[in-house]
């Protein structure tokens, strides 16, 4: 929401803002803090044949959303919203249940929590992510995908209302169906998640480490190629290119599993 407030001068050169609609003063320092500035609403929709349990992780210093999990049936839309200036990342767990001992778990993208909400935990990998800067350099937000921890479920970002360039992002392949047996992660017989060539071997080359720890060294890979081809605007890994990054201003976004 967005606050209209005008300034007045009171005796002893102190200012204060008055809300002209309720007709009330309004302390320097809260004013400061509403004034042109408005929070930005994440609405997650569900478009798979199945459930998904969305969770959310602030950067550090960034307060956590509303929910850091949530439970969201075939079909249905939830929406949070994010402060200004928030910082975070989100995704989607899948095969979810509470098993005997009472522990929440999931087959892709566990939290670790032991309950629904993801209180301060990532996602384990594999895992699509969507990670956001909100209102930074220039008042802009920064937006990407990353495929960089794996693949498991197809995942969009879509600006509504901003100014800028806003492109809708994502990655609206399924990569689970070309995901090479040796990356499969795989429940029933069927494949649930695709693995990373870091995750699955651990190697510097694949996890930009070591020698391979600069953008000089750090190059796309058979395995990194497999995830770009299918999703060119996602980060496929550590160093990918710039390209992949979006920015808007003013938007609020929707976040669609299975686009």
């Amino acid at each position: 929401m967005r606050h209209f407030l005008t300034i007045l001068q009171i005796p002893g050169n102190t200012f204060k803002f008055f809300n002209m609609e309720k007709q009330v003063f309004i302390p320097l320092v809260l004013a400061l803090m509403v004034v042109g500035v408005q929070s930005t609403k994440l609405t997650f929709t569900n478009r798979c044949p199945f459930t998904v349990w969305p969770g959310t992780l602030n950067n550090f210093g960034k307060p956590p959303l509303s929910k850091t999990g949530f439970e969201l049936a075939q079909g249905a839309s939830e929406s949070l919203d994010a402060p200004v200036g928030w910082e975070g990342r989100v995704w989607g767990r899948t095969g979810c249940s509470t098993d005997s001992n009472g522990r929440f778990r999931c087959d892709t993208a566990e939290c670790g929590s032991g309950v629904v909400a993801c209180n301060g935990n990532g996602a384990v990998p594999p895992a699509t992510l969507i990670e956001f800067k909100f209102q930074g350099d220039g008042g802009k937000d920064f937006y990407d995908t990353s495929l960089v921890d794996g693949f498991n479920l197809p995942f969009s970002i879509a600006p509504q209302g901003g100014t800028g360039d806003c492109k809708v992002s994502g990655c609206p392949a399924n990569v689970n169906a070309i995901c090479p047996p040796e990356l499969r992660v795989t429940a029933g017989g069927a494949t649930i998640a695709c693995k990373s060539a870091c995750e699955a071997f651990n190697t510097d080359e694949y996890c930009c480490r070591g020698a391979f720890n600069s953008p000089d060294t750090c190059k796309p890979t058979n395995y990194s190629m497999i995830f770009k081809n299918a999703c060119p605007l996602a980060y496929s890994y550590a160093y990918n290119d710039g390209s992949s990054t979006f920015t808007c201003t003013g938007a609020d976004y929707i976040l669609t599993y299975c686009p």
